[in-house]
C-alpha cells in the first residue's frame, strides 16, 4: 500500500487491533458506545471515502453502504457470523469480507453455561432479592430451582461452539442428546474423551428429552425460527432453554408466550430479536423470575476480543492489499 487508506471503525475495539491497523492505515472510530445507525453508516463511509470497514454484527453492511464509497474494498466483521453483510453485493464489486471463525467457541460456551446455571439456581433473582432487602433465602420452598448434575442437555447444533458447550457437561454427569443436520461423528469422537456419549436425535427428539436445551446453530433461512410455538410445546414445562446463537432462531412472540403460559420454567438469553431489545419489551416483563438476559456478550473475554479485533484487522489488511484474506466469508459462504 502505497498510500495509507483509510479504515472506519464502527466501534471501539482492543488495542491490539487497532494497532494492527494504524501501523498501515488512517483509523477512524465511531465515537459512541452504542452503533451508527444505518443512515448514519452510510454517511460516514462516504464522507471518510472509507478503503475499509471494520464492523460487528450489529451493523447492516448492505449494498447501499458499499455505494457509499468507491474506495471500498474491504470489509472485515469481528464476529463468526456474517449473516449482517450482504455477501451478494460485495462480491459483485469484488469488496473482500472477512470474519473471525474458531476463536470464540469456547468462550462463548463458557458463557452458555453461565447462562444455564443461573437459570436453573435462580442466581440474578436471588441476587435481586438480596439487593432489595428481601432476605428469605434459607426458607425451605423459597428461591427453589434445578438440578443441573445427571441431568439430560440437549444441544440444537454440534458444530464447534455446540461442541464445545456439550464438554463442560461432563463435569455434571448429564446425559448429551443433539440434533445436526446429520450425525457428527467428529464431534461424538471428541466427546467420548471426556466419557459423553453424545446420542443423535431429531430435533423434536431433543426438544422432548431434555432438561436443558441449548442452541448453536448459525441464523440460515432454514432456522429463522427454529424454535416457534409448535417446538416450545414440546417442551418439558421445567425445561430451560439457553440461547447463544442468534435471536431470530427462536419466535420471540412465541418465547414471550411460553413463559406466560408456563410451557417452559426458563430462557436464558445472550441475543434476542430484536437487538437491542428495548426496555419496555414484553419479554423483559419476566425477568428475573423466568428470564435471565445478557447483551450479546458470548465472547466478550479479554482474551477473545483482542485475538478477533487483531483478526478482523488482519482480514482488512489482506483485502486493501490485494491479498488472499486469512479468513475470508466467502470461503464458507453458500453463495451459488
Amino acid at each position: 500500500m502505497s498510500e495509507r487508506p483509510t479504515v472506519y471503525l464502527t466501534r471501539d475495539i482492543p488495542q491490539a487491533g487497532r494497532d494492527a491497523l494504524e501501523d498501515h492505515c488512517e483509523v477512524v472510530v465511531w465515537p459512541d458506545a452504542v452503533e451508527p445507525s444505518h443512515e448514519t453508516l452510510i454517511e460516514r463511509v462516504a464522507d471518510l471515502e472509507a478503503d475499509g470497514l471494520f464492523c460487528t454484527v450489529a451493523d447492516t453492511v448492505d449494498a447501499t453502504v458499499m455505494d457509499a464509497s468507491e474506495s471500498l474494498r474491504a470489509i472485515g466483521t469481528m464476529s463468526v457470523g456474517y449473516d449482517h453483510i450482504d455477501l451478494e453485493a460485495a462480491r459483485a464489486r469484488e469488496i473482500t469480507v472477512g470474519h473471525t471463525p474458531g476463536v470464540l467457541a469456547e468462550t462463548t460456551a463458557d458463557l452458555g453455561w453461565a447462562l444455564l446455571m443461573a437459570g436453573a439456581r435462580r442466581t440474578v433473582e436471588a441476587h435481586t432479592r438480596v439487593r432489595d432487602g428481601d432476605w428469605e433465602s434459607w426458607g425451605p420452598t423459597v428461591l427453589l430451582g434445578r438440578d443441573i448434575h445427571e441431568a439430560t442437555l440437549g444441544v440444537v447444533g454440534l458444530g464447534r461452539i455446540g461442541t464445545e458447550f456439550a464438554k463442560r457437561a461432563a463435569g455434571f454427569d448429564m446425559d448429551v442428546v443433539y440434533s445436526h443436520t446429520s450425525p457428527n461423528e467428529a464431534a461424538e469422537r471428541e466427546l467420548a474423551e471426556y466419557g459423553i456419549d453424545a446420542t443423535y436425535c431429531s430435533l423434536e427428539d431433543v426438544l422432548e428429552r431434555s432438561d436443558f436445551v441449548s442452541l448453536h446453530v448459525p441464523l440460515l433461512e432454514d432456522t429463522h425460527h427454529l424454535l416457534g410455538e409448535d417446538e416450545l410445546r414440546r417442551m418439558d414445562d421445567e425445561a430451560i432453554l439457553v440461547n447463544t446463537a442468534r435471536g431470530e432462531i427462536v419466535d420471540t412472540d412465541a418465547l414471550v408466550q411460553a413463559l406466560e403460559s408456563g410451557w417452559i420454567r426458563h430462557a436464558a438469553l445472550d441475543v434476542s430479536n430484536p437487538e437491542p431489545l428495548p426496555a419496555d419489551h414484553q419479554l423483559l416483563d419476566h425477568a428475573p423470575e423466568s428470564l435471565t438476559i445478557s447483551p450479546h456478550i458470548g465472547s466478550a473475554s479479554m482474551a477473545t476480543r483482542s485475538e478477533m479485533a487483531v483478526m478482523t484487522a488482519e482480514n482488512i489488511l489482506a483485502g486493501l492489499r490485494g491479498s488472499e484474506l486469512p479468513h475470508s466469508a466467502f470461503d464458507d459462504a453458500d453463495l451459488s
